[in-house]
């Protein structure tokens, strides 16, 4: 098996957590979807898997945070380009998220970030790795 991840994420409604990523551009997995769960591919090798809290409690016998409340962990999403970042962040508030912020833009690197409808954190970004590896090899102070 390729090296992958599967990150299960706490949601209130299933249905409604599962359109709110298929909006955002995550396809439908149903061998890994049924009773309780969904499961939505952000790549060949990246998915999400949607539980309702009765179904992630059998994962784990830790308390389930509300993360509209509590931070548990955020999720950066690379995409290839700033136009990319603007359109999942518009259709993430489109279909029920929440923006946390604007675009911040440092030159190399261009971001966002929102929440889906339970309060989990993204930030899609684009980096143009070049930029970046110049920007750092350059002294403090330079220009």
């Amino acid at each position: 098996m390729t090296k992958s991840i599967f990150i299960n994420l706490p949601v209130t409604d299933v249905a409604r957590s599962a359109a709110f990523y298929a909006a955002i551009g995550f396809e439908p997995d149903a061998r890994f979807s049924g009773d309780g769960a969904a499961a939505l591919r952000w790549s060949d090798t990246i998915t999400i898997m949607l539980a309702s809290h009765d179904r992630y409690a059998d994962l784990t016998p830790k308390r389930i945070i509300d993360a509209r409340e509590a931070s548990g962990a955020l999720f950066a999403l690379g995409l290839d380009s700033r136009a990319a970042v603007d359109a999942i962040s518009e259709a993430a508030v489109a279909a029920g998220g929440r923006e946390l912020h604007g675009a911040e833009d440092h030159g190399f690197m261009y971001a966002r970030a929102f929440e889906d409808p339970d309060g989990h954190g993204f930030g899609p970004m684009w980096l143009d790795a070049g930029a970046f590896d110049a920007a750092m090899a350059r002294p403090a102070g330079a220009a």
